[in-house]
């Protein structure tokens, strides 16, 4: 390689000492599930394709902080969704372990903080570092009311700032978020899920085998419906096949 080449070869920044992970306990059980029902059926069931019908790699992912540069500390989302991305190889290294905008070369498409306290300044603070941020959609679950009566608040970007939206739906994902009242690692609650747009849930990874176990039960179930009737009709034929016989009729 040329000395010249060698000058123009990208430095990647120093990032020794930013502080990736802090040790801080996540509050609640309830929380830290919610969150891994936020990510684990992503990974399990759902399967996002681009125009062209291939595959979209994507990030999920929780308490996972990310960067805007070398000069500012992280911010912390409970959970965040990044499509037409890559954790990369050697996730473990620093310089790969926290999501840094300028490796991945986009912010996430979607946050979501779970709020369970009035001190997490979700609906101010926060709502203007995701602006900053450039995060298109911020999600707000504040499942035991703590911020007021809306258990649920969507902002999306529209110009510089992250205003109110509507629906909990991201076209351009192909999801939707709802609310669902259920068991998740046998703790019947109400939950915060991730859907299709027209409401199917995106299963986790035990609904998924439950749903292969149903219908390997209704193909067993229908196999042996199919023999039973093979064999009524065979049966059947018999009977025919003996009265024939008894009138001196060849059956065959």
């Amino acid at each position: 390689m040329s000395e010249h080449a060698e000058q123009e070869q990208i430095v990647p920044p120093d990032v020794s000492h930013l502080v990736t992970e802090d040790d801080a306990p996540v509050d609640s059980i309830f929380q830290e599930k919610q969150m891994r029902l936020l990510v684990e059926p992503l990974y399990s069931s759902w399967r996002p394709l681009d125009a062209h019908g291939a595959p979209r790699p994507f990030v999920a992912a929780a308490d996972v902080g990310i960067f805007a540069s070398v000069h500012e500390r992280a911010i912390v989302p409970d959970v965040l969704l990044a499509l037409d991305v890559e954790v990369p190889d050697e996730f473990w290294r620093k310089d790969r372990r926290s999501y840094y905008l300028w490796e991945f070369g986009k912010p996430p498409e979607v946050v979501v903080e779970i709020v369970s306290n009035r001190e997490g300044d979700e609906l101010e603070g926060k709502r203007a570092s995701y602006s900053k941020l450039r995060i298109a959609h911020y999600v707000v679950f504040d499942h035991l009311r703590l911020l007021g009566s809306m258990p649920l608040r969507i902002f999306e970007l529209r110009g510089d700032l992250l205003v109110p939206a509507a629906e909990p739906i991201f076209p351009r994902l192909g999801l939707a978020l709802t609310s669902w009242t259920g068991r998740f690692e046998g703790k019947q609650a109400d939950w915060l899920r991730w859907c299709c747009a027209d409401g199917t849930l995106i299963p986790t990874g035990e609904e998924r085998a439950e749903q292969e176990r149903e219908r390997a039960e209704q193909e067993r179930e229908r196999a042996e419906q199919e023999r039973e009737r093979a064999e009524q009709e065979r049966e059947r034929a018999e009977r025919l096949a003996s009265k024939l016989r008894e009138l001196g009729i060849d059956p065959e």
